[in-house]
């Protein structure tokens, strides 16, 4: 049986800092080798060039050093997923898990929350948007429901992973072994990685049968309910997190999940937050939440058809600022408005991550 979690929401009050984690742990609320995941929001472009995500890294990690007696090698084991880009009222933030030891947490045998993570094999360019990835994603999800303590699928309820994207030097090491590579636009294969890794946690789940190569970034129809997928420079595999419910490890937490079906679904965030367990009116407001809401944890992308509700928007022709921006604001905006807070994770490139223009939405409440 895993260990209980304990989970805390930090800001960021500038792109290095790790403050707001060194205090807990000065505090006593988390132990730093206790400390089994993080996941946060940079302030940086969200691009293929965004090294805020790297110095925010760097800051965490030299805090759990520093704080606790795991070296260098070990805290890099730790997966910290950073999604780079701010946009509109998006606040930089961190959701940071611990393990607590049992006598620490409330006990029940209720529903509560768990966490499990595991790095794939490695991932090479000649992998990304093609069924090689999806395999090796799959059996990552597999080993970190294992380690989560969780057996059946439909209790896992939100899947957060961070894989490489391809890159110029990528792209000419799969050219000079004889590979080819799905594209050479770099900023397009942030979305190529997103939509394969998405694919691999659906497979993994039951969710769909195994697609092939040419079903990628063309079935949106092929989807995950729980796939929170990033990219990024930082790595060369696939890091996973899964976080879901079960019953007997205790504590205060609990996960649910929901959709949005378009980029003004509130009423698919409120479903998530109901599906943690908050009993809610019927038609609430951020009032209602009265504090017990940790995080929300949304993915979001412009619809393939250039419509929300009907309406024509201009996101896909516009060539001064990219839809991954405006999207990322709109939705933002929406979420801020459910929860009340603008320290919400909202991130983009959500292919195969929920219905199109939609996208998965998890929540953490405390039911203490």
């Amino acid at each position: 049986m895993p260990e209980p979690i304990e989970v805390r929401k930090v800001p960021l009050h500038s792109v290095s800092d790790a403050s707001e984690l060194e205090k807990l742990i000065r505090d006593g609320v988390l132990d730093a080798d206790r400390v089994v995941a993080i996941i946060g929001k940079t302030e940086g472009n969200g691009g293929v060039n965004d090294y805020t995500r790297i110095i925010a890294d760097r800051a965490f990690r030299e805090v759990l050093v520093a704080a606790g007696t795991r070296d260098v090698e070990a805290v890099k084991q730790v997966p910290i997923v950073w999604s780079g880009g701010t946009d509109g009222v998006i606040s930089p933030h961190a959701t940071i898990f611990a393990t607590v030891p049992a006598s620490a947490a409330p006990a029940t045998d209720e529903p509560r929350l768990t966490v499990g993570f595991a790095m794939s094999e490695q991932i090479l360019p000649e992998d990304i948007g093609r069924t090689a990835m999806i395999t090796k994603v799959s059996a990552a999800v597999g080993e970190a429901m294992q380690r989560a303590g969780i057996n059946d699928p439909g209790d896992v309820h939100y899947v957060q992973t961070k894989t490489p994207l391809l890159t110029i030097d990528t792209i000419r090491d799969a050219k000079s072994r004889g590979h080819d590579v799905f594209t050479e636009d770099t900023l397009t294969s942030m979305d190529v990685s997103n939509g394969t890794t998405a694919l691999g946690i659906a497979v993994a789940l039951g969710e769909i049968n195994r697609p092939t190569d040419e079903d990628v970034l063309r079935d949106r129809t092929l989807y995950s309910s729980v796939a929170s997928c990033s990219s990024g420079v930082e790595l060369d595999r696939a890091q996973v997190v899964v976080v879901g419910n079960t019953r007997g490890v205790g504590g205060r937490y609990r996960i649910g999940h929901g959709v949005m079906r378009d980029a003004l679904d509130a009423d698919g965030i409120w479903a998530a937050i109901r599906s943690a367990g908050l009993k809610l009116p019927e038609r609430p407001h951020p009032s209602d939440l009265d504090g017990r809401l940790v995080n929300v944890f949304i993915k979001c992308e412009a619809s393939q058809d250039g419509q929300v509700r009907g309406r024509r928007n201009a996101m896909l022709d516009d060539s001064d600022v990219h839809w991954h921006r405006q999207i990322k604001a709109c939705v933002g905006g929406v979420a801020a408005a459910v929860t009340g807070d603008p320290a919400v994770f909202v991130s983009v490139s959500a292919a195969h991550q929920g219905p199109d223009g939609g996208g998965p939405v998890a929540a953490i409440v405390d039911l203490s």
